[in-house]
């Protein structure tokens, strides 16, 4: 295989994975130190995808409709967990699933209501539609470049508020032991409800992010919720740096995968054979990754309470 080629697939692969990181963020800070399951996660990527698709049409600038996205998602995030996840923080697992799978379905049906059944387009901004040359006769799109450096620059910003802010001890304290931060005057409440808006507006920069490259279509938000799930189970739950290596690891592995598998299979078996094995076999490895990570370290790589 082509140098150049395996290059890019390499940069699709760590841009996917910092999308899925973004995603796994807010998943794995109200999993992790809520202790609350939100499967109606991927459905504020989806929410926040359509309004960057609809604010971009109607303002006509896609930087501006990107910031609209995020703070009406934000706030669709903090009136949801005001008005309805908050009665759920003491029951049990099963009533928090059964609960965020109804909210899929409503949400779902709702997009259907406003928008429509036919995918939405969200043109890339005009300043990153050109090509970059990373390499004498190799052209990687500016547009990924920039999913890149902003999930790096997330990352990074994440780190600082977690591990350096007032805000970031008040989250590892109720993370630690939510009662006694109680105790210490912190306002639990406020801080669950502006973690459930930050996560949401991570979603919202995912879903505009990808909804660039991808369609905007009803139900979008399910099928990458299952790999954010995978990545904060490969990364532990509740660990920020968990989050970025898993999302990493799972975007890399899965991107690398569907290229080189086929190519190495129809090496040693029938065209035919391996044209159907080989993207069977990619779509199954990260969860093979997943269950090696979880066999050799059940709690995850890097467990917030490690």
């Amino acid at each position: 295989m082509d140098l150049t080629v395996l290059i890019e697939h390499g940069l699709n692969g760590l841009q996917f994975g910092l999308m899925l990181f973004l995603l796994a963020a807010g998943l794995t800070l109200i999993f992790g130190i809520m202790d609350f399951i939100n499967l109606a996660h991927g459905s504020l990527y989806m929410i926040g995808a359509y309004c960057a698709a609809t604010f971009s049409a109607l303002t006509g600038s896609f930087w501006l409709g990107l910031l609209l996205a995020l703070v009406v998602t934000a706030l669709v995030g903090a009136v949801l967990e005001i008005a309805i996840l908050r009665r759920l923080y003491r029951r049990d697992h099963m009533s928090q699933v059964l609960a965020t799978f109804a909210l899929i379905l409503i949400f779902n049906e709702a997009a259907r209501m406003i928008w429509g059944v036919q995918p939405l387009m969200l043109n890339t901004p005009p300043q990153l539609a050109q090509p970059v040359e990373l390499l004498p006769g190799f052209f990687y799109s500016s547009f990924r470049l920039f999913i890149i450096a902003t999930g790096l620059a997330v990352a990074a910003l994440l780190y600082l508020i977690v591990a350096k802010t007032r805000l970031g001890m008040w989250v590892r304290a109720g993370a630690s032991n939510r009662e006694m931060a109680t105790a210490m005057g912190v306002n639990i409440k406020l801080i669950f409800t502006l973690l459930f808006a930050f996560g949401a507006a991570l979603c919202a920069l995912a879903g505009a992010l990808l909804g660039a490259i991808l369609s905007v279509q009803v139900g979008m938000g399910e099928s990458i919720l299952i790999l954010a799930f995978v990545v904060i189970v490969i990364g532990g739950i509740g660990s920020i740096r968990g989050a970025l290596v898993g999302a990493l690891l799972v975007g890399v592995v899965d991107t690398l995968s569907r290229t080189l598998l086929p190519s190495l299979l129809r090496a040693l078996m029938p065209i035919d054979v391996a044209a159907n094995l080989g993207p069977a076999l990619a779509s199954i490895l990260i969860y093979v990754l997943m269950a090696g990570v979880l066999f050799f370290k059940p709690q995850g790589l890097f467990p917030a309470r490690g």
